[in-house]
């Protein structure tokens, strides 16, 4: 999550000093308190909810529960994450209230410019893709061609769309002043519900007006709206990257709309990210939905307690299971495990792989979700999101034997691979590495390791075997056995700890220290996913 990358920093370092500490003094407690509080108050968080949460922190660091822990550090961060919780929605997940007879209709309400439009597509895709038939609805007619980004948007995500009204059209002669429109947008919105029990929809998302700014009249259009389809939900779409803002547009949207849920927009953003932690505290409104890129999948339910966890470097597992569950074809995963015991796995496999990976999102986001990644920042935001398309191309040069038995890929043949692809021979001397790497990392996972094993090719997160050392030169030292049989006996033992994850030393930069499990009751990761994660990672 881009728009809490500072606080992520920030935080992390208040509990740095807190690791080498058995023993917790008031001192220490207080010295960590005042970096969470600088913490919250630099992304934005509303004043009132930095005081009450740091004073939660506070009452509860310096009772029994700290005092009598086994680890007195840990137990600080606990606290924190379970106090950012409650911030962020006390830890309720409320789904979408839907209609016992149809249509169930949504109303969208914010700010011109949170990202109204562009949400009503993603929510329409998400609805549509759990097996709803949504209808979107252009009720903003004041907007430069508000409708035909509705009608473009709900043609992207494959759901249609009720727009009997053009709506002000850029280079238009029609001269619109504030609170007026080019036609009715409450008989817009009415008449939709007509259409949609005609045909059978059984959702309706009305898109409305917004403004730069609160004002009487974006209100009461809003609430003539409200009043003459008689919503099942009132979604107040606020972007993450408004700062101190986000209070007061809450509260007046809550006092003129009286909205049931929020919708967080824009949280690929650079900005702060106070708006989440505030609004949801000072409206007593739960978070119900995030929007997480540009895209249409890059949206999904809101959970406080895995965005607390997230926002403390300490990852979201389940959120990556569900994802990886829902996207990766249960018989390709089970074939794919099958080769790989058996030895045939290929670079076609590979690719099937590396694609059911893509259909997860973005990779930065994904990786994010990944405990302790915040410490290898730099290199993911360096990390271009078209190497597969790269990498796709080079196995597409390659002939069906190549592509089933790597290994008789020599000299002549890379060079012409690279010329097929357009491409270096470098480049798929590259491909050819990873591959090898995704392999044994794949096999080592599926043989039932739980943690995610080091991840190759990327600089500086481990699992990349003959990594470069300083200077760009390849470290001989870290591949070499001593020449000590005692010694190169202990150094095989500890290489076998660390494979089958039994070693006792984290390499996780989280705030508790630990390698990334799958929460207990939950399935693991697909085997396939580290593989392609690890294949996709090289450059």
């Amino acid at each position: 999550m881009a728009a809490f990358t500072s606080l992520t920093d920030r935080l992390s370092g208040a509990f740095k000093h807190l690791r080498s500490k058995g023993k917790l003094t008031p001192a220490d407690i207080d010295a960590t308190i005042r970096e969470i509080r600088r913490a919250l108050l630099d992304a934005d968080v509303a004043l009132d909810v930095v005081r009450s949460f740091t004073g939660e922190v506070r009452e509860r660091a310096l009772g029994e529960e700290v005092s009598k822990a086994l680890n007195p550090a840990q137990q600080i961060v606990s606290i924190v994450n379970e106090e950012l919780t409650k911030v962020l929605g006390a830890g309720v997940d409320r789904p979408l209230n839907f209609a016992k007879k149809p249509p169930t209709i949504i109303m969208l309400a914010g700010l011109q410019g949170a990202g109204k439009t562009t949400l009503a597509g993603k929510l329409g895709y998400w609805l549509k893709d759990t097996g709803h038939t949504p209808l979107l609805v252009a009720a903003d007619l004041q907007r430069p061609n508000a409708v035909t980004q509705l009608q473009v948007v709900g043609e992207r995500a494959g759901v249609p769309v009720y727009a009997p009204e053009p709506g002000v059209q850029s280079g238009s002669s029609d001269v619109v002043s504030p609170g007026q429109s080019t036609g009715d947008p409450v008989k817009v919105a009415r008449e939709s519900l007509r259409v949609a029990q005609e045909k059978l929809y059984d959702t309706v998302i009305i898109d409305t007006a917004g403004r730069l700014g609160v004002d009487q009249e974006l209100m009461t259009q809003a609430r003539n709206i409200r009043d003459a389809v008689q919503p099942n939900e009132i979604l107040f779409v606020i972007d993450a990257m408004i700062g101190q803002d986000a209070v007061q547009t809450a509260k007046a949207f809550d006092e003129g709309v009286d909205f049931t849920g929020v919708v967080l927009s824009k949280l690929d953003g650079d900005a702060r990210g106070g708006a989440a932690l505030s609004v949801a505290s000072v409206t007593g409104k739960p978070i119900l939905f995030a929007s997480t890129g540009e895209g249409l999948k890059d949206f999904e339910v809101f959970h406080p307690d895995r965005m607390a966890s997230r926002i403390l470097d300490m990852g979201d597992i389940l959120t990556l299971i569900e994802q990886a569950q829902k996207q990766f074809d249960e018989d390709e995963a089970r074939q794919a495990a099958e080769k790989l015991s058996e030895g045939s796995f290929g670079l076609d496999d590979f690719m099937a792989q590396l694609q059911q990976v893509r259909k997860l999102g973005s990779m930065k986001s994904l990786l994010g979700m990944i405990p302790g990644m915040a410490q290898h920042r730099k290199e993911l935001e360096q990390f271009d999101e078209k190497e597969i398309d790269r990498t796709e191309a080079i196995i597409n040069s390659m002939t069906p034997q190549e592509r089933h038995e790597p290994k008789i890929i020599n000299g002549s043949r890379r060079a012409r691979i690279a010329y097929g692809a357009g491409t270096t021979v470098s480049a798929v001397n590259g491909l050819l590495q990873r591959f090898e790497q995704a392999s044994k990392m794949m096999r080592r996972m599926s043989n039932g390791s739980r943690s995610m094993p080091g991840m190759p090719g990327m600089p500086g997160m481990g699992g990349a075997p003959g990594g470069k050392g300083k200077g760009g030169k390849k470290s001989k030292k870290r591949n070499s056995k001593s020449g000590n049989p005692m010694k190169r006996e202990a150094e095989e033992r500890a290489l076998r700890e660390r494979l089958s994850g039994t070693g006792t030393k984290s390499s996780s930069g989280s705030a508790f220290s630990k390698k990334p499990q799958a929460p207990e009751g939950m399935p693991d990761l697909p085997p396939n996913l580290g593989g392609g994660l690890g294949g996709l990672l090289g450059h």
